[in-house]
């Protein structure tokens, strides 16, 4: 989170979610193109809420999490950079998202039918697809699906094949910022400049960006604070220290007292 309110766009996670969540029939639509199906109705029954099955577990915030009435529900996911262990993450999101569908003790026929899309700038498989579209099947019978009603996709905006409809191609060059070719990405670029627009957002985003720095800087001093413990334990003065971290010396000498009050208290 490092842009301007004013520098947002379609592609930020921020906007990506407020304008989909306000604008169900625009979420529809975009599903719809993904998937290539028609759909009745969606139902938002979170908004980027986490995900925790347990205090220890890693959590997950999903971006826009929809369910539809054939018992069918969709995460949507924003990636505008490239990130490592997609697949992984993408099995991760599933999982997490059947624990959180499925009450303890409850028959496995109650899992709906789902869809983990991540959305990506960039080519995640490096083959110039615009769309992989993933089911569990057979390695020895490939005809053969598992069955389990999970699918996951990759949108890729970057991608060179002939692969997808025109519609989708406007769609994914309106991503890479080629500008509106056709109304529905002329619809999202409307709502794109409303958000620019909207006071409330804009505060929140900026709660966001401060709570997001303030983080940085929590992690910034336990990085050095632990960088200062490493080197005192190798008995490096503390003037090497405060000359290596460029830090001050009395950052350094609190932290050399907090050791040997410590240190003493064993004894």
């Amino acid at each position: 989170m490092n842009k301007k309110y004013e520098e947002l766009d379609f592609t930020d996670d921020f906007f990506f979610c407020k304008i989909l969540i306000k604008n169900q029939t625009l979420c529809k639509e975009l599903l719809e193109l993904i998937l290539q199906v028609k759909i009745a109705k969606i139902i938002f029954t979170a908004k980027q809420n986490p995900i925790e099955i347990k205090a220890d577990a890693k959590g997950i915030r999903l971006d826009v999490y929809v369910e539809d009435a054939e018992n069918t529900v969709y995460d949507i996911e924003m990636q505008p950079t490239a990130k490592k262990n997609l697949p992984k993450r993408s099995r991760y999101y599933q999982g997490m998202i059947d624990l959180n569908l499925i009450e303890r003790g409850a028959d496995y026929k109650e899992l709906k039918k789902s869809f983990v899309i991540f959305i990506c700038l960039s080519d995640p498989f490096d083959k110039g697809l615009h769309l992989y579209t993933f089911e569990n099947q057979c390695h020895e019978c490939p005809e053969l699906l598992l069955g389990d009603e999970t699918t996951k996709v990759f949108i890729n905006a970057a991608g060179t094949a002939d692969d997808v409809s025109q519609d989708m191609k406007d769609f994914l060059d309106y991503l890479q910022g080629k500008g509106t070719k056709n109304e529905f990405t002329q619809r999202i670029d409307d709502e794109v400049s409303k958000a620019r627009a909207h006071e409330e957002w804009r505060l929140e985003y900026m709660s966001l960006f401060l709570r997001d720095q303030e983080m940085r800087e929590e992690g910034r001093e336990e990085e050095r604070r632990a960088l200062v413990m490493n080197m005192l334990e190798e008995n490096e003065s503390v003037e090497k220290i405060c000359l290596y971290l460029k830090c001050d010396k009395s950052f350094v000498e609190e932290i050399k007292n907090s050791v040997q009050i410590d240190k003493f208290s064993l004894f």
